[in-house]
């Protein structure tokens, strides 16, 4: 979505399960308004967190007038519901097979052979969104298939998402470059104080983690690695506010709120 849009709407690393929420992105042009909806990858959840992620992608799949279903070119896609689901729907389809710039030529031919003969969608196309390539390809197919319907949002729109959610996105990114193994999925961040002065923003943080001992190596020695992520996030912040920023961070634990209803509600997921 970061490519089609134009700006980073959607954090990014290389570890699985990075999006959490579904993120609206919005395309504005003097003939057209596409809104994008990014969902978590799907998966086979196993806890409360994960069948929250899901209940995204499934919203998704009723709700969207286009569907792009993006792989990549090393991924084993098995989630037999999705495809299922896929291959019943009345909306236009199209395979976006990704990251072929890491892939030959041959095994792109394969992939698109496969998926033709898995969904049958209206068209598979092999991107690289790291390098733009058919990344104009999939806005013609959108724009070929978009339905004519007013616009659901102003025209100077970008997200349906406030500062406050890209903030806490832009250090929970910090948390999953810098740390390894279940570190980044046990932990969520939450914006507490947003103070905006004329010349500085201040912005107080929790990053929430479920044990002592995880609370420690978010802390690191001598408050070592949280001091690098607030470093490391306080950088992107400024280039995302465009002014400078104060930027604290805290950890806190909550046991198993990665399972709570209670907690997962007051983290805005979607159940």
């Amino acid at each position: 979505m970061n490519a089609l849009v134009g700006e980073k709407m959607s954090i990014v690393t290389p570890k699985a399960q990075t999006t959490r929420h579904r993120i609206i992105g919005i395309v504005n042009d003097p003939a057209y308004q596409i809104v994008f909806s990014d969902t978590p990858g799907v998966i086979k959840p196993a806890y409360t967190l994960q069948e929250s992620m899901m209940s995204s992608v499934q919203g998704s799949l009723i709700d969207a007038d286009i569907i792009l279903l993006v792989t990549d070119i090393n991924e084993k896609y098995d989630e037999s519901d999705v495809i299922e689901k896929l291959k019943k729907t009345t909306s236009p389809v199209a395979v976006l097979i990704n990251k072929i710039d890491k892939s030959t030529e041959e095994e792109v031919k394969r992939k698109i052979g496969y998926w033709q003969d898995t969904i049958g969608p209206q068209i598979a196309l092999a991107t690289s969104a790291l390098h733009g390539h058919n990344i104009q390809a999939v806005m013609q197919f959108i724009l070929d298939n978009l339905p004519e319907h007013p616009p659901y949002y102003e025209k100077d729109a970008l997200t349906d998402k406030n500062e406050r959610f890209f903030v806490s996105e832009i250090i929970r990114e910090k948390v999953f470059k810098l740390y390894e193994k279940e570190i980044p999925y046990s932990t969520e961040v939450i914006i507490t104080a947003f103070k905006e002065e004329e010349s500085i923003s201040r912005i107080s943080g929790e990053i929430i983690v479920e044990r002592d001992s995880q609370k420690n190596i978010i802390i690191g020695k001598a408050g070592s690695m949280i001091k690098k992520v607030g470093t490391y996030a306080r950088q992107d912040i400024e280039e995302f506010l465009q002014k400078k920023v104060f930027l604290e961070l805290f950890v806190k634990v909550i046991p198993d709120w990665r399972k709570k209803d209670n907690y997962l509600k007051r983290f805005g997921y979607e159940r």
